[in-house]
């Protein structure tokens, strides 16, 4: 493969897609399903409950601090098996590119896929490349599909009044990240994305039997997870703005850009419902890893009222929505 750039043959299916293939995604991804590059993949799945999910990824800038959209596809998937109870097993990847496209830049991404997959447990068994003619696209677009066994069912109706609400670390970091790698405004300042996939962290969780439920709180931020909470559950969660984890710099460029980072995306935290009895096993497990040092009870869960309602630091109260439109768009 002599070529630079990706060109429109690149996705005819003949020589040109069988070059970019093995020279390009074989060379990182190589697992003995993927390898013999059938239409279909030959996978084990157990006899119990499996979960799969789908997600597309058309974040902008494509390489960010903390990450890359690469990384990202895979800590996406990942995470959202893993919050449902489900250990991670095998994962699809579907490219479409842009003629023109660095094949160095698309090397330095399937790098990343295969590093992150690699270090999260998943395997990459199948995939498709698509190229759409300059201008119809931006760069690259990424669209997966995990699947993983479920070890621990983590449905709605397990959650109830007095459980407690955990967030495993800081909130805001990633939004915040791309919005300066956007160079969009005038910010002189380095936020890193907390991309990174989580199984490490949750899946000992799924020990404690007083683990209800789980979520990752990407676009529309922790504000938006728990409102789609407590309309799903009939319950309301109260929250307190002083227990909230959020770096200084995230809080000082919201603060700038006029956001609440209870409502920016997260690609490598989780809010997690347990019984109050369970919280502070929880947090223990939780602060033995670096992923989880910040880990916190943020608030409780009340049959005392619907909604989602914040106690401020200056004793007041405020109800919390859904957000209704994006702050930055293409944020994943």
């Amino acid at each position: 493969m002599t070529s630079k750039k990706i060109e429109t043959g690149h996705g005819s299916g003949g020589r040109l897609t069988r070059d970019l293939i093995e020279k390009t995604f074989l060379k990182y991804l190589n697992s003995d399903e993927l390898r013999p590059l059938e239409d279909a993949a030959a996978v084990n799945l157990s006899n119990t409950k499996n979960a799969i999910t789908t997600d597309s990824y058309v974040i902008r800038p494509l390489f960010f601090p903390g990450g890359d959209i690469g990384k990202l596809s895979v800590c996406g998937t990942v995470n959202d098996l893993v919050v449902s109870g489900a250990m991670p097993g095998y994962l699809s990847l579907a490219f479409i590119l842009e003629e023109g496209f660095l094949i160095k830049s698309l090397e330095q991404i399937i790098k990343s896929i295969s590093e992150t997959a690699g270090s999260a447990g998943i395997k990459v068994v199948t995939g498709d490349t698509k190229v759409v003619e300059k201008n119809k696209c931006d760069g690259i677009y990424i669209n997966t599909t995990g699947i993983g066994e479920i070890i621990k069912p983590l449905p709605l109706n397990n959650v109830a009044e007095s459980d407690a609400v955990i967030v495993t670390g800081t909130i805001g970091d990633h939004e915040t990240s791309i919005a300066i790698a956007r160079n969009e405004f005038d910010i002189d300042a380095s936020v890193g994305s907390d991309c990174a996939p989580l199984n490490d962290l949750l899946v000992p969780l799924f020990e404690i039997d007083g683990l209800k439920w789980m979520r990752d709180p990407t676009r529309g931020g922790v504000a938006t997870v728990l409102v789609e909470l407590s309309e799903s559950t009939g319950l309301g969660v109260e929250i307190i703005e002083e227990r909230l984890p959020v770096r200084e710099d995230v809080r000082f460029i919201s603060n700038m850009l006029g956001y609440d980072p209870l409502y920016l995306a997260n690609e490598g935290k989780a809010i997690i419902i347990t019984s109050n009895e369970s919280a502070n096993k929880v947090l223990e497990i939780l602060k033995a890893h670096p992923l989880g040092k910040d880990a916190a009870v943020i608030g409780k869960v009340t049959s005392g009222f619907n909604g989602v309602r914040l106690k401020t630091g200056i004793g007041g109260e405020r109800v919390l929505d859904m957000l209704e439109e994006e702050l930055l768009p293409r944020i994943c």
